[in-house]
């Protein structure tokens, strides 16, 4: 018994020291210990949404691109040449 209560204690260590230790710089926003491991939880499930949205809607993503230039063309005041 004494030695699986060892073994929980150092798990349990070695659990706090990695959450410590753990640090993310992402340009000015700083995370460090268990905030920081929170964020990059967040990431990869925001990242496995984001994927599976696209999985599911894979046929429509070429008309979403082609709108989303227009857009970006009109933002941006671009205006094609006109034909003759």
């Amino acid at each position: 018994m004494k030695s699986r209560s060892k073994a929980y204690k150092a798990f349990f260590r070695g659990i706090a020291r990695i959450g410590e230790t753990f640090e993310i710089k992402l340009g000015p926003i700083h995370a460090r210990g268990v905030p920081a491991i929170l964020v990059g939880v967040t990431g990869i499930v925001v990242a496995s949404g984001i994927t599976a949205m696209l999985a599911k809607s894979a046929d429509r993503l070429p008309e979403t691109l082609r709108e989303a230039r227009g857009l970006t063309d009109s933002i941006r005041g671009h205006r094609p040449p006109l034909n003759p």
